[in-house]
């Protein structure tokens, strides 16, 4: 039921755009009841935003044995699900009803937020693991650095996001993580604190 809900999401998306979608449209799309949604999803937004964003697992980490290409590979992952037009359409919408929405907050906290940063909590432990992070960096902060720059520039400062700014943010959010590593644990090659 889940499948032809999100299917029917989409397509409608594509044929209405997210500002005309109703969840009575979708109801009848994938032939359930409104009661069966609302179940699932909050709200409209967070219905939609699972059939755009998370319409497939997240990608299995790289494993690529640098801190650098896992956060490379992981960037052109979400770039992928983040640049669609259904997804610039309603990105927005969502941030504006979690803003006056604590309850959806809560789910997106819990539920998307929560599965991303599980992935930024891997990758950390895997560079610590092999030496190249002094250690532990919160993976909300690392998620915030990496996908929120993301985040901001496709749908706040509307740039034309490519692979070369895609590249260029993993190697930011690399230095910037390397950098919060070395200051948190104290390694001498880090940034000195001032005293």
């Amino acid at each position: 039921m889940d499948d032809k809900i999100l299917q029917a999401t989409r397509e409608l998306i594509d044929e209405v755009g997210y500002p005309a979608l109703t969840v009575d449209q979708v109801a009848a799309r994938a032939g359930v009841g409104k009661a069966a949604i609302y179940r699932r999803y909050a709200s409209k937004a967070e219905m939609a935003f699972a059939a755009t964003m998370y319409e497939q697992q997240l990608p299995p980490l790289a494993g690529t044995g640098s801190l650098h290409a896992d956060l490379l590979a992981l960037v052109r992952a979400f770039h992928l699900r983040m640049a669609t037009p259904a997804a610039r359409q309603l990105a927005p919408a969502l941030i504006g009803e979690i803003a006056v929405n604590p309850g959806l907050d809560a789910r997106f906290q819990d539920t998307f937020l929560a599965t991303e940063q599980a992935i930024f909590a891997e990758i950390i432990e895997q560079a610590v693991a092999r030496g190249e992070l002094a250690g532990a960096v919160d993976p909300a902060m690392a998620h915030l650095v990496l996908l929120g720059s993301l985040a901001s520039a496709l749908y706040i400062l509307n740039l034309p996001v490519d692979d070369a700014m895609v590249t260029d943010l993993a190697t930011a959010a690399t230095a910037g993580i390397t950098a919060l590593a070395d200051r948190h644990h104290g390694d001498p090659g880090g940034v000195a604190e001032p005293h």
